[in-house]
């Protein structure tokens, strides 16, 4: 008897059987464009012999003018066809049904190239799109059929046609990016002539037998969206003109309202697909913020969807489905929706990979295999690079001793887990403890590792991390200055009126902590209300009219910072514009370029400038530092000075914003190498 009975049952789609309900939804990773089709090959097959009934890959460009940059992957030669059957014949050897995505992104396009259905220019591109004629869309009609045809030809199973998040398609269905008064615009029955359209003619193309989803927005979240009448149409006329599946999209990329970030709560939008269920009489797939089984199972036995898509957490573990269907749940490797090493890579023009899993679209680089020479390796320090180094020596056959000061595992990742909207946190330490459980790895807490008690070690790995760094403020000593630890880890008491010192990852996290009563995170209705999403069936693309509507800040924070910058400018590409936007909801004041003169009995005294100008006492209660990290490197000092060799790693290499993203990267290289 398995514990996911909805999530593990086949789906019979006539034509051909999906082994569960799980699909591995799109993700633009930048493996296409290496043009390594075995590293292509080996990506997508590692997540089907993981247990994914069917992935859709990265989109793939109907056409030079639809690619989201010039240069992206599509199948426009006979020898893409070749390097694309690399891929599917080694996804079919492993068990497993692929569907192509066929993405064409219209306005969104980062090419003076771009098209679409009216000359609206996209906030998120600087090149306004040309006008598409009569001829014009014609060819781009041909095109998406043309690109199905090659999927199909190419061995793949089906086609994911994108019709959401504010591409070509989902342009021409709203008013906002659709002015046209022919017969491709104005009534909605003009505006969704082109999905439709576009449908059709791929059915018509590539046969009965062969896969077509179409990916719905099902709520746009932007102004002048959808209404839900217009949605429902939608759908109907996408499953009469031949579609197999429809996929659920939520928000365009421009929408002010985050989707998939870790604030988010679980399955958030579940409960919009299914309002569509009963409407049509094809598979729905819902999606975001799914990422651990249970979740996956709940939504399917309340009848939201047919199937879930899962995207970034096959990134964080490939074996997700296999270890499902195992009983070994708390082994799965949990996606932290951080997008730190994804979508930040991949916006920023780098290839994707995964904050808790290195290997993902590194597997046949980064390979961790079985130790030849087996060695003794002491691990000091238990946060996330001293953890995945010895996770994965265990793994590899090493014997390894793991020391840590504290008293439990995790290192700074508990403090993490204490932010409102990083409760996923919780989960990484949770796989971590459930990993070194199952390791034969000598757990040692509340351990000092001196340098004389790790002689005779074959390898020393120092993970130490690191201190706060000491701004150096007079009257810092005061009772009532604290540092962001004091807060985080010992709870310490802060009052009504603060002041953050530091504006980085840290500063911005602590604010939020002072100024949370109840996260959102884990209330799904006053999420909602924070951010202004009501029901699409009552309020056009799901915006409420009254807008965001948050709860009042459980403190007044002032959010300072030395550089005379935008504060938050620096965090994460795609998550830094929600974490300023939730702390202006809450009212918290932010200044850039100053200087800390003094803390006094009247409050925190600062100036601006290098002339140091415009003097200003800020009155309050507490004080608390984030003025940065420095690396605590005393253990790897005294090693050397002995004529240890040892491997410095973490925070204690570098000190960066607790960076858990290149600390995991390290401590599993390593290992991987030793």
């Amino acid at each position: 008897m398995t514990d996911y009975p909805h999530l593990l049952k086949p789906l019979d789609l006539g034509f051909t059987q999906l082994k569960n309900r799980v699909l591995m939804g799109s993700m633009h990773t930048g493996l296409e464009e290496t043009k390594d089709w075995n590293r292509v090959a080996e990506f997508y097959a590692e997540r089907a012999r993981g247990g994914v009934a069917l992935m859709v890959t990265g989109g793939m460009a109907p056409n030079r003018e639809g690619g989201v940059f010039p240069g992206a992957a599509g199948l426009f030669s006979d020898q893409d066809i070749e390097n694309h059957r690399t891929v599917t014949e080694r996804v079919h050897e492993a068990g497993g049904k692929i569907a192509m995505q066929i993405l064409h992104a219209g306005r969104y396009a980062y090419s003076p190239e771009c098209v679409g259905p009216s000359p609206v220019k996209s906030p998120i591109s600087p090149f306004p799109p040309k006008e598409l004629d009569e001829e014009g869309i014609e060819k781009q009609i041909a095109d998406y059929v043309t690109a199905a045809t090659r999927a199909r030809e190419a061995g793949y199973d089906g086609v994911e046609i994108m019709g959401s998040e504010g591409y070509f398609l989902n342009q021409f269905l709203v008013t906002h990016t659709n002015k046209r008064t022919d017969r491709w615009g104005g009534e909605y029955e003009n505006r969704m002539r082109l999905p439709v359209e576009v449908v059709r003619r791929c059915r018509e193309a590539v046969g009965e037998d062969f896969i077509i989803i179409y990916r719905i927005s099902m709520i746009d979240l932007v102004p002048n969206g959808s209404s839900w009448d217009e949605v429902v149409q939608l759908a109907k006329a996408i499953e009469a003109a031949g579609a197999t599946i429809l996929n659920t999209g939520i928000g365009w990329h421009e929408a002010r309202i985050p989707t998939i970030a870790t604030s988010v709560p679980r399955r958030a939008f579940t409960w919009v697909t299914k309002k569509m269920m009963g409407e049509v009489g094809i598979p729905l797939i819902t999606s975001n913020r799914i990422n651990m089984p249970d979740v996956a199972e709940d939504v399917l036995a309340e009848g939201c969807a047919d199937m879930v898509s899962m995207a970034r957490p096959f990134l964080a573990d490939a074996d997700f489905v296999k270890k499902a269907e195992e009983g070994r749940a708390d082994l799965i490797t949990p996606c932290i929706a951080c997008n730190q090493a994804c979508l930040d890579h991949t916006f920023s023009g780098k290839l994707s990979s995964c904050l808790v899993n290195p290997r993902a679209c590194h597997e046949t680089e980064l390979v961790i295999a079985p130790a030849a020479d087996k060695k003794r390796i002491a691990v000091v320090g238990a946060g996330p690079a001293g953890l995945s180094a010895a996770l994965t020596a265990d793994d590899r056959g090493h014997e390894v001793t793991l020391f840590d000061r504290a008293d439990k595992l995790g290192g700074q990742l508990n403090m993490a887990a204490e932010v409102p909207g990083k409760e996923e946190f919780k989960d990484l330490l949770g796989w971590f403890e459930a990993g070194v459980a199952g390791s034969g790895i000598d757990v040692r807490l509340g351990t000092e590792a001196s340098a004389e008690a790790l002689e005779g070690y074959d390898e020393v790995i120092v993970a130490t991390g690191v201190t706060p760094r000491d701004p150096q403020i007079e009257g810092q000593e005061r009772d009532n200055v604290v540092s962001y630890v004091d807060v985080l880890r010992h709870g310490a008491k802060v009052g009504q009126r603060v002041a953050v010192v530091g504006a980085g990852g840290i500063g911005f996290d602590v604010s939020e902590y002072l100024v949370t009563e109840d996260s959102p995170t884990e209330d799904l209705p006053a999420w909602l209300e924070e951010w202004g999403v009501g029901d699409p069936e009552a309020t056009r693309g799901g915006l409420r009219a009254e807008g965001p509507r948050p709860e009042e800040p459980a403190r007044r924070v002032t959010l300072l910072q030395r550089k005379a910058e935008k504060p938050g400018k620096r965090l994460g590409k795609t998550t830094g514009w929600i974490h300023r936007a939730a702390l202006a909801m809450k009212d918290v004041e932010m200044k850039a370029g100053v200087n800390y003169e003094r803390i006094d009995d009247a409050g925190l005294h600062i100036s601006y400038g290098e002339a140091r100008e415009r003097p200003e006492v800020i009155e309050v209660d507490t004080v608390v530092l984030c003025a940065g990290q420095v690396s605590e490197r005393s253990l790897a000092d005294a090693l050397e000075a002995k004529g240890v060799t040892c491997h410095v790693i973490g925070g204690a290499d570098v000190a960066a914003e607790l960076d858990a993203k290149r600390a995991i990267d390290q401590g599993t290289r390593l290992a991987a190498a030793l």
